[in-house]
């Protein structure tokens, strides 16, 4: 399957090579524009490069009914989820992620609520807020773990995808460019900033673009404010709960706002987006993830409404189902796409150094 996916994606790759009519629509064709042939590192770098706008497909003339049935939006969707699957640690897991995405992670919400219910019963004889109804102790001893292993299994699964691609070793000036160009979408902007066409063939929209800053931003604010209330705990002694100007309430009250605002925008316009211009079995998995994004979001805000009312205990633990299960799935699930999308943006960022040492040495 990976050979005819990557030969699939390296047969369109050469005709869009040979048209270079999109050369300006994103950072993949002028990608593309830089070789004559295609390794299959290559292939996996361009696929995790794409963004999946669509532009390219709508302008394109070579499209289904022509002969030449180009379709690069879907192949690289193809190639880019193969990638993930080929290079990621365990690999047993992926192939159950992509059949029983969305299933698996209602599953595991509702099982893992119900886990955190039921120790509720060893509830503390003292405490404030949620720790009225859960341990610290406890919480630590469950995420710490669930946290940690999943980004080993992550870095593992990069560290292979890196070799794949070719990359060397990585420099802080290709990172700093790869968090510009994530931090503003830029290719999803369409190359002309009118943005992309992904929800309307007819009508351009920097719509998408917005939604995933919003929820890129959102999830970074409400990393924010559980990295300032573990500061807060540790190094000052200040337990939750917190007040609501204090640093964890003014990072994760936005924050979470902006994931639930982003989570179901994404929704919206996947609702709307042509299902084949993307891998065609993966899209009750990715909704699943969007929707997994939006719970964690909307379960926290409604946890910090219900402080102090009898609700908090079913919300606490609804809400902490929810994160454990965003957590446990992140390398199998559409959360890598985020990680792979920053290592090709480097990947992109160290050949277009080397393009420019090189047009200075032959200018020298």
């Amino acid at each position: 399957m990976l050979h005819e996916t990557t030969q699939e994606a390296r047969r369109q790759i050469e005709i869009c090579n040979a048209c270079r009519y999109c050369e300006g629509y994103c950072a993949v064709f002028p990608a593309i524009a830089r070789a004559r042939a295609f390794a299959d590192g290559d292939i996996a770098h361009l696929a995790n490069l794409c963004h999946n706008c669509r532009g390219c497909y709508y302008a394109c003339q070579y499209t289904p009914p022509h002969d030449f049935a180009v379709n690069l939006p879907r192949v690289l969707a193809e190639a880019r989820h193969q990638s993930w699957a080929d290079h990621s640690w365990p690999r047993g897991f992926a192939p159950l992620f992509d059949r029983w995405g969305g299933a698996i992670a209602a599953v595991l919400v509702l099982a893992l609520a119900l886990i955190f219910a039921l120790a509720q019963a060893l509830r503390p004889e003292t405490g404030e807020g949620f720790y009225a109804h859960m341990s610290h102790g406890l919480m630590v001893a469950i995420f710490a773990p669930a946290f940690v292993v999943p980004l080993v299994a992550l870095a593992v699964s990069l560290r292979r995808y890196w070799r794949a691609v070719g990359g060397g070793r990585p420099r802080l000036a290709d990172l700093r460019a790869a968090l510009v160009s994530a931090g503003r979408m830029s290719n999803l902007s369409g190359g002309h900033g009118e943005g992309c066409n992904f929800e309307d063939e007819d009508r351009f929209s920097n719509a998408r673009r917005l939604y995933h800053q919003a929820v890129l931003y959102g999830f970074l604010l409400c990393f924010a404010a559980t990295s300032s209330g573990t500061v807060l705990h540790y190094g000052f002694d200040l337990p939750a709960p917190y007040p609501l100007f204090s640093l964890p309430k003014l990072f994760g009250l936005p924050g979470g706002v902006l994931m639930c605002i982003g989570a179901a925008g994404l929704a919206w316009l996947k609702t709307r987006a042509d299902r084949g211009l993307g891998h065609p079995g993966l899209w009750h998995g990715e909704m699943g993830f969007v929707l997994l994004l939006f719970a964690v979001a909307a379960t926290g805000l409604a946890l910090y409404a219900a402080t102090d009312h009898p609700a908090a205990g079913p919300l606490l633990s609804l809400h902490l189902g929810t994160v454990l299960t965003l957590f446990l799935l992140t390398p199998y699930s559409k959360m890598a796409h985020g990680f792979y999308r920053m290592a090709a943006l480097m990947r992109e960022a160290e050949l277009q150094r080397q393009v420019d040492v090189s047009k200075a040495d032959l200018s020298a």
